[in-house]
C-alpha cells in the first residue's frame, strides 16, 4: 500500500498560489483572445488546454511543458485524431485507442511529448471532428496563446520559461566546483534508466550536485580548512635553487612546495610534476640523467636551463581561505585532480596546506 500513497510535494504555499493564479490568467488570456479571433461557430477553448496549463504553470521546467511540446504536441495529436477518424474503418472505441497510440508515437518522433496531446487526439475522435482546420483553430491557437502567457507570467514570477533542456554552459571564468560525476556518466545513467524523465537534464545535474555537497556538509559538520590543514608549511621562494627545492620534496616526502614572497604571500607552487616536465625539456637520454642535469647548478653567470624554482613553478594556484568549509573543497579533490590546496589567512598570507590525506582523515572520522 505504501507504493500507492502520494508523496508530499516540497513546495510552499506561495508557490502553490503562484501556480493557481498563473493557470487562471493563462486560460483567461487564451480563451478570451481565441474567442475574439475565431469564428463564433468554433469552440473558443478545448479541454486538453486545462491539462496543458497545469504543466506550463505548475512545472515550467519540465521537458513536457516546453513551448514546442505544448504547441507541437497538441496540434500534431489533434491532426492524428482527425486522420484516424477519417481514414480508419474501425469502431469508435478502436479508433480512439489507435489515435492516442499513434499520437504518442509521433510526439516521441518529433520530440514534442506532451500528455495533454493524448487528450487532444482522443477529443477529436469522441467529438467526431473531421475538419483539419480544427487542429489549428482552436487547438494550435489555444496552445500558442497559453505558451505566450506562460512565458510572460513565469518570467515575471521568477521561473525560467522556456527552460533550456541541454546542459547548462558556465560563464567564462566561473569558479564553481564540479560534481564528482561528469556529463558522460550522467548521460550513461539516463540511457540505462531508459524512461521519460520529467525534469530537465541541467536541473537534475544541479540537484545531484547540491545533494552531494549537503551530504559532505552533514558528514563533515562545521569543519573548516584551519581545523584539518597541515601547518607549518614547507615552502620555497622564487630564487630557491632547484636542487634545494627537490631535496625538500624528498626529505619531507611531499609532492608540492608553495612558493611565497618575503611576507608569505603565494606567488606560485612547484610540484614533482613541474620538475619532471622541466627535465623532459633536456634532450639527453634517460630520465635519471635528465633530472640530475636539471638539478646541477650551471657554472658561470649564464645558463641555458632553469636554475631556480621561479623558472619552473606553476603561477596559477588555487587557494582557499582558512575559514572556508571543508565540504566545499571535496569536489575539487575528487573531480579536478587537485592533490594539495594552499590555505591563506589574513592579508592572503599562507597559513597551511590542505592535502588529500588531510581530507581522507576528516571524511573517515566525520564531525
Amino acid at each position: 500500500m505504501n507504493a500507492l500513497r502520494p508523496a508530499p510535494q516540497a513546495v510552499n504555499t506561495r508557490e502553490r498560489l503562484r501556480v493557481v493564479l498563473g493557470a487562471a490568467l493563462g486560460l483567461l488570456l487564451a480563451g478570451g483572445l481565441s474567442h475574439a479571433l475565431m469564428p463564433a461557430s468554433l469552440p473558443w477553448l478545448v479541454a486538453p488546454l486545462g491539462a496543458s496549463a497545469v504543466l506550463v504553470f505548475g512545472v515550467p521546467a519540465s521537458p513536457l511543458a516546453q513551448p514546442w511540446a505544448v504547441v507541437g504536441g497538441n496540434t500534431v495529436s489533434a491532426l492524428v485524431g482527425i486522420a484516424c477518424l477519417r481514414w480508419l474503418p474501425l469502431p469508435p472505441f478502436a479508433i480512439a485507442a489507435v489515435a492516442v497510440a499513434l499520437a504518442i508515437g509521433l510526439m516521441f518522433l518529433l520530440r514534442c511529448l506532451h500528455p495533454p496531446g493524448g487528450a487532444a487526439s482522443l477529443l477529436m475522435v469522441l467529438s467526431a471532428t473531421q475538419d483539419w482546420h480544427f487542429a489549428f483553430e482552436p487547438v494550435a491557437l489555444n496552445s500558442l496563446l497559453l505558451v505566450l502567457a506562460g512565458v510572460a507570467y513565469n518570467s515575471l514570477t521568477g521561473r525560467r520559461y522556456p527552460h533550456a533542456q541541454q546542459a547548462a554552459v558556465m560563464p567564462a571564468g566561473a569558479q564553481v566546483a564540479p560534481p564528482r560525476f561528469g556529463e558522460a556518466e550522467l548521460d550513461a545513467v539516463l540511457v540505462r534508466y531508459n524512461q521519460v524523465l520529467d525534469v530537465p537534464r541541467d536541473d537534475l545535474a544541479d540537484l545531484l550536485h547540491e545533494a552531494e555537497l549537503l551530504s559532505y556538509r552533514n558528514r563533515l559538520g562545521g569543519l573548516r580548512c584551519r581545523d584539518i590543514m597541515s601547518s607549518p608549511v614547507i615552502t620555497a621562494e622564487f630564487g630557491t635553487p632547484l636542487a634545494e627545492a627537490w631535496a625538500l620534496l624528498q626529505q619531507h616526502r611531499i609532492k608540492a612546495l608553495p612558493v611565497v614572497d618575503r611576507v608569505q604571500r603565494i606567488t606560485g607552487i612547484v610540484t614533482r610534476a613541474d620538475f619532471m616536465r622541466a627535465a623532459e625539456a633536456d634532450r639527453r637520454d634517460g630520465l635519471a640523467g635528465r633530472l640530475q642535469s636539471l638539478l646541477k647548478p650551471s657554472p658561470g653567470t649564464h645558463s641555458t636551463k632553469p636554475e631556480v624554482v621561479g623558472q619552473i613553478m606553476s603561477r596559477q594556484v588555487r587557494v582557499a581561505s582558512a575559514d572556508r568549509p571543508i565540504a566545499e573543497l571535496v569536489p575539487l579533490f575528487s573531480a579536478t585532480g587537485h592533490h594539495h590546496i594552499p590555505i591563506v589567512g589574513e592579508q592572503a598570507r599562507l597559513v597551511g596546506i590542505l592535502t588529500q590525506s588531510d581530507l581522507v582523515k576528516a571524511l573517515s572520522h566525520g564531525p
